[in-house]
């Protein structure tokens, strides 16, 4: 969960590959729920094709990817590491500005914390690959 302007609280999608430690993707929504899950998935899916989702174990996945017709599991021991590893990099990232996006637009679309994402995922993808 990260806040934006004053008032509106946003939840972070992540979609990491436990082999290679890489984020597939990135998404912010302003709700949690089977809906946004699957719509999630759904892009995975364009972008990849379709493969078994691991997951923490939130409610809303199962249920999508029921609908999606994707093997679904709760993670494993190493794939939980991994991913809790990634997932806690990205928390000290957005931390060191208190998980806390400005913003002084009324109505604002989100565009300014869905690049700054974009340009994480990319310069993330970048180290792994270079640290290999």
């Amino acid at each position: 969960m990260i806040r934006v302007g004053r008032e509106e609280v946003v939840w972070l999608w992540v979609a990491i590959e436990p082999k290679t430690k890489s984020i597939l993707d990135m998404r912010i929504s302003l709700e949690r729920s089977m809906l946004v899950a699957e719509q999630f998935l759904q892009e995975l899916i364009k972008k990849y094709g379709k493969y078994p989702v691991s997951t923490d174990g939130g409610t809303w996945y199962p249920q999508a990817c029921r609908f999606l017709k994707l093997p679904h599991h709760t993670h494993s021991y190493y794939e939980r590491s991994i991913i809790e590893r990634t997932i806690q990099y990205i928390k000290d990232r957005t931390e060191s500005f208190d998980d806390y996006f400005p913003c002084q637009k009324d109505n604002c679309t989100l565009e300014h914390v869905k690049n700054w994402f974009n340009f994480f995922v990319d310069v993330h993808n970048d180290m792994v690959i270079f640290a290999k």
